[in-house]
């Protein structure tokens, strides 16, 4: 569906049908934007200048100094998504660091890997809510889709976020944006075309994880396509109840799991246990105070759990995909670097039914 152009090119007609659908539907943002056929960055940037319930202040660029400056906060809500899952958790930014267009901040609660690249459009937004103004600083891609987004808990600064929004408004405070239409998907090459044999002996030659995308650029070949190609040794499919299943077993266990969900500006990782696990129609959701995932099991398309040598011995994880080969989420045992993984998480993997 497409937006009316007298919308699209009106940013005060697409506020104000923005906020009407969301208060006759009760709609989230993202879903009120789709209803009115335009993205969620255009949705919030209509709502620069504006103070009726609904407001939003254009963000000047230099995000990796931005971040940086999140410590001041305190702990905040961290926000990442996909189309298929949402990943938030509770924390503090600490020891943000970047090189060029890939930044980290490495907490023990907040824990991200950043791709400055794809922060295009930055916004500090406010919206009335029943319990009161809610206050986020929410990051856009050019396609106008949510990268990253950070609310104010109660126990934030409010002090600290009003100074930092002051030193990063912008000065062309104009409503709207402009977005390009995403990128087009490759399709993978044949199977034919791959060198398994090569792609075999290079996954077994593996001494870090994070070689894996380095494996998969020299042989051209997609991640669920060298998943496929790669052996049962490597990689094997199980069933779209595997992640509940993981999830349960693991709260039941007390056994701390990482979380992996990410787009493509930015990649967001919980460490720990999970604990209240509930399943409500097509969402299976993770409800703890730090942590919560909303994952629609609906969209997984394939289920793989997948075997990556490491120096350090193997390293197991479960990994989700959905029907256009995109990752969802990744899952592992808690481990760091130099560190085995736990042998509990591999048996725990091991139980799940294969397909």
């Amino acid at each position: 569906m497409n937006a009316p152009v007298n919308l699209r090119a009106d940013p005060q007609l697409l506020n104000e049908a923005f906020r009407a659908i969301k208060a006759e539907k009760n709609l989230r943002n993202r879903d009120a934007a789709a209803a009115l056929g335009v993205t969620e960055g255009e949705v919030i940037a209509s709502g620069v200048g504006s103070n009726q319930g609904f407001g939003a202040i254009r963000l000047k660029g230099d995000y990796a100094a931005m971040i940086a400056r999140l410590e001041t906060l305190g702990d905040v809500m961290a926000l990442t998504r996909n189309e298929s899952v949402v990943h938030e958790r509770v924390g503090t930014y600490r020891n943000a660091s970047h090189e060029g267009h890939v930044g980290l901040v490495v907490g023990e609660d907040i824990d991200l890997r950043i791709f400055y690249s794809h922060w295009k459009h930055g916004f500090a937004v406010t919206e009335d809510t029943p319990r009161g103004p809610q206050r986020s600083l929410q990051i856009y891609d050019a396609a106008g889709a949510a990268v990253h987004k950070v609310f104010l808990k109660p126990q934030s600064s409010l002090e600290e976020y009003t100074r930092l929004v002051d030193d990063w408004t912008a000065a062309e405070q104009s409503a709207g944006i402009s977005v390009i239409p995403a990128a087009v998907k490759t399709t993978p090459r044949p199977d034919a075309e791959i060198d398994v044999d090569g792609l075999q002996l290079a996954w077994a030659g593996m001494k870090d994880t994070h070689e894996f995308f380095g494996l998969l650029k020299k042989f051209s070949v997609a991640r669920t396509q060298a998943l496929r190609l790669v052996g049962d040794d490597f990689a094997y499919r199980v069933g779209h109840g595997a992640t509940l299943a993981m999830l349960e077993s693991a709260a039941a266990a007390a056994l701390p799991i990482m979380c992996f969900v990410g787009n493509p500006g930015i990649i967001q990782i919980h460490t720990g246990p999970v604990v209240n696990i509930k399943v409500m129609g097509d969402w299976v959701n993770v409800l703890d105070p730090a942590f919560n995932l909303h994952l629609r099991a609906d969209r997984i398309a394939q289920s793989w759990v997948v075997q990556k040598p490491t120096t350090e011995g193997t390293v197991t994880s479960l990994e989700l995909f959905d029907g256009e080969g995109e990752t969802i989420a990744m899952f592992f045992g808690k481990r760091k670097p130099g560190v085995p993984e736990l042998p509990a998480w591999r048996d725990l993997v091991a139980a799940l039914p294969r397909l």
